[in-house]
């Protein structure tokens, strides 16, 4: 288990401890204010702090362990996210009571575009996103926020897993779990703070892939497919095969989706 499931779970994996989701949360004063104010304060001051630190990574060729230490702490303090495979994923949507879907900050900030691949999920009748800013869309408080019923927001993420989106849920200061995000590599800024920077603003998966040699035909398409850099190809008995690397896999399963002879599996962690 990770960290978070040490600190946060209660014995068990910490985003299906129901304590991370009861509306009591909601009662802390900071945590409203935050969520006011979080596409502004994580968003626009995020890739703000990222661009100053690709400058740095760009000079130095590595950050300094103290700036990445109070990095990776304020946003596990504040916003902090988690792969989960399409599997954690709907078990957690189903289990909501209301489900609405708004656009992507991320996509907002690198183009202005209105990208609706974002998902806050409430467990109880006050939904916590009734509070958050749509200023930041350039939208009223009454716009934007579109309700939709979980099997239908399952089925949207299911088809943008298609194309490449990897599934993650973040929390609206931590322990609190309210929203999962369908992540563009380019876009996203926690993967491109990962890719950029090498610095880890969200927990890799409780899952990892796991590739069977005698069944991989060596195609590539797991290859093509990961955005983390953790599949190569070894060689063998004649014959070329994909080897994942436990250690690089955040265990989206996006290499599972589309390998062909059913070579690919996640297993727990």
């Amino acid at each position: 288990m990770c960290e978070f499931c040490t600190k946060h779970g209660d014995g068990k994996i910490w985003y299906k401890n129901a304590a991370n989701y009861a509306n009591d949360l909601l009662s802390d004063v900071r945590r409203r204010m935050y969520i006011k104010d979080f596409l502004s304060s994580a968003f626009s001051d995020g890739f703000q702090t990222l661009g100053r630190l690709e400058t740095i990574f760009r000079k130095k060729g590595r950050l300094p362990e103290a700036v990445k230490t109070a990095l990776i702490n304020k946003t596990r303090e504040e916003h902090f996210g988690q792969v989960l495979p399409i599997e954690e994923i709907g078990d957690l949507v189903k289990k909501a009571l209301t489900v609405v879907r708004m656009p992507c900050a991320c996509r907002w900030n690198t183009g202005k575009k209105e990208v609706r691949c974002c998902y806050a999920v409430s467990y109880g009748p006050d939904a916590w996103y009734k509070d958050i800013n749509m200023d930041y869309f350039g939208k009223t408080p009454d716009e934007g926020l579109e309700s939709i019923s979980p099997d239908n927001a399952i089925q949207q993420m299911e088809e943008m897993e298609e194309h490449g989106a990897v599934h993650t849920i973040w929390t609206m200061m931590t322990p609190f779990i309210g929203a999962i995000c369908n992540c563009s590599p380019d876009e996203c800024l926690a993967m491109r703070t990962l890719s950029r920077v090498h610095v880890e603003t969200m927990e890799r998966s409780e899952y990892v892939g796991i590739a069977d040699g005698e069944l991989c035909n060596g195609c590539g398409l797991c290859y093509e497919a990961c955005h983390f850099n953790a599949i190569d190809s070894v060689s063998g008995n004649g014959r070329s095969f994909v080897r994942i690397d436990p250690y690089r896999c955040f265990g989206c399963g996006l290499c599972r989706r589309v390998c062909s002879t059913g070579a690919i599996s996640l297993v727990l962690r």
